[in-house]
């Protein structure tokens, strides 16, 4: 063997591990004999022996016979056998944009879906030109539309503005991955010209956005927020942007995201909150940190996030934004960043609820290049009557009593105003012709399902995984959990992956019997919800003694979004706590 082909071994056993021994620190082992030992069994081995089997088997609880542990050895090193079939997969080098041949679909047999045709109408919205530029930049989209609409405004100032804007308090937010400068001012002169002509394409024409930096857009980087892919361009454009764009929206931004869809933490820093910008131990939360930084800072009038397992609903609810995760299957992902197949999710955040009716009237249906979306029409109303639907709310979020507790009476104090303003949202309810019910969520947790999300996000980014790039997001300012994560959740059997879903459908008959007689759930089920697929709306209802929105979140039956958001317009035409500023200074 020549002098490359040797230290090219060499240089392949050091990663190979550094990458096992920190799976084992990761996991708690790291001080032990342990990893050491099975790396200097397993590390140099051209075959796998029954002694490996018996460790493996231990990792899976699988009970093994020695003629077991000899006979699966013996399959896996044969000839065709599974370790070949395993590296001819890698081998194929399957980028992250190869969809699964397996599609969720969270409608279960049975399940009432809404029928007929879209619908756009909005509420009369009067509205006179505000006298300054900030007093415009935080108008909602609704307001915006009617004044562009009316050549009152143009799109070409209304867009200099927000890039005066991002420019300006990016330093202070680290919301911003990339400015699209020059697209933007191309697409506003554009939608001025078509509005002067009587082009009028609807209430986006000539409204600026700002896009989560997991959308492809050709000529800009797309970045998923991590270190690996900081000079990442991907040649196509995701059909969100596509469809904005056929709306006349104009894209000012691509903003940040948590690395890879997790957190508020990127390779540029951390991504703050406008009400809390100096805050060092938090951020926007995540992950789609950056749409709801700006969108809270008055930076664009809206943007799109995405949302797995709370990364619309937590940073809305950490910035106080009106935000929007629709049902799994209403928009298309194609030419977003994939981290889970059966759970990613693509929704607006906005200023207010009749905004994100706008926005996700743009966007959703089906594209012909994303099998999961159906073919499931919105329609939006804004004199629908809120008193025919049938709401209910989570008892425990009002009748549990909160005990005092001496070594965290920090905790104590979010938890009791947080009841409180739940109580006072419900009699803004029922102010409304509403009257909630009080009901209690299914007796199903969804705990033992959540390692769903991250082995699929292992398998999206496996070729990551497989290298000494993902080490790049350990180091500050990303700090990711994603490193240990992943590794870790390579070792989950493909047996108890199938159980989970299994378990997962289970899940989803428990949400569907708990939304057969109810429209709207005023509370939140993050986590089981996240799984069934069903939407969430968050939008704030107050601030707390510290001065932070607390939000109140509806949750819906599958593609109930027009209820959810009929119900937080409502609310949001009886308070004004949407149209709250953060001083920025």
């Amino acid at each position: 063997m020549s002098g490359y082909d040797e230290r090219e071994k060499d240089e392949r056993a050091a990663v190979n591990r550094r990458r096992f021994l920190s799976y084992f620190a990761a996991a708690g082992l790291g001080g032990t004999l342990f990893p050491g030992a099975l790396l200097a069994v397993a590390q140099d081995a051209s075959e796998i022996n029954p002694g490996m089997v018996a460790a493996a088997a231990k990792i899976a609880g699988l009970p093994l016979t020695p003629e077991a542990e000899k006979a699966i050895a013996d399959g896996l090193n044969r000839r065709g056998g599974l370790l070949q079939n395993f590296q001819a997969l890698r081998e194929m080098n399957l980028a992250n944009d190869t969809p699964s041949a397996l599609v969720f679909n969270p409608v279960l047999p049975g399940t009432k879906l809404p029928a007929g045709e879209p619908v756009l109408k909005m509420s009369k919205i009067r509205v006179a030109k505000p006298r300054t530029d900030e007093d415009l930049a935080f108008l909602p989209v609704t307001h915006l539309a009617a004044l562009l609409k009316k050549r009152e405004v143009k799109s070409a100032d209304l867009t200099k503005i927000c890039l005066e804007r991002l420019k300006k308090y990016d330093p202070i937010l680290h919301c911003v991955v990339s400015l699209t400068e020059d697209l933007a001012l191309e697409q506003a002169a554009r939608a001025d010209k078509e509005i002067a002509a009587g082009k009028y394409r609807g209430p986006l024409h000539g409204i600026p956005w700002g896009a989560k930096d997991l959308l492809a857009v050709k000529g800009y980087k797309t970045t998923f927020g991590a270190s690996p892919y900081k000079d990442q361009t991907i040649d196509k454009n995701a059909t969100v942007f596509e469809r904005l764009t056929g709306a006349g929206a104009v894209l000012v931004a691509k903003l940040t995201l948590g690395a890879l869809a997790m957190g508020d933490r990127w390779f540029g820093g951390q991504t703050k909150s406008p009400w809390d910008p100096k805050n060092p131990s938090q951020g926007s939360s995540g992950s789609s940190a950056g749409p709801a930084s700006a969108v809270a800072a008055g930076l664009v009038p809206f943007a799109i996030g995405s949302e797995t397992r709370g990364s619309i609903i937590s940073p809305s609810s950490r910035c106080g934004v009106t935000g929007l995760r629709p049902s799994f299957g209403r928009v298309s992902r194609h030419g977003a960043m994939a981290l889970s197949w059966t759970m990613d999710k693509i929704g607006p955040l906005c200023r207010a609820a009749e905004d994100c009716a706008v926005v996700l009237h743009a966007i959703h249906g089906p594209d012909g290049r994303d099998n999961t979306v159906l073919d499931m029409p919105f329609a939006w109303d804004a004199f629908r009557d809120v008193r025919k639907l049938r709401v209910g709310y989570l008892k425990s979020d009002v009748e549990k009593e909160v005990p005092d507790d001496p070594k965290n009476p920090d905790r104590v104090l979010r938890m009791r105003e947080a009841q409180a303003f739940t109580k006072a949202s419900l009699e803004v309810v029922r102010g409304l012709g509403v009257r909630p019910v009080p009901v209690d969520l299914p007796n199903m947790g969804s705990g033992p399902m959540d390692f769903l999300l991250t082995t699929e996000a292992a398998a999206a980014f496996d070729d990551l995984v497989r290298s000494e790039r993902l080490d790049l997001m350990s180091a500050e300012p990303e700090r990711s959990a994603w490193v240990g994560s992943f590794r870790l959740h390579e070792f989950v059997p493909a047996v108890q992956y199938i159980q989970a879903n299994r378990a997962r459908y289970r899940l989803m008959e428990a949400y569907h019997e708990f939304f057969k007689d109810m429209d709207v759930l005023v509370g939140s089920a993050l986590g089981p919800t996240n799984l069934t697929g069903h939407p969430e709306v968050a939008f704030p209802h107050g601030f707390d003694s510290k001065g932070q929105p607390a939000v109140l979140r509806l949750t819906g039956r599958l593609f109930g979004e027009a209820d959810i958001l009929l119900l937080a317009h409502a609310f949001q035409q009886k308070t004004d706590f949407h149209f709250k500023r953060p001083k920025l200074g």
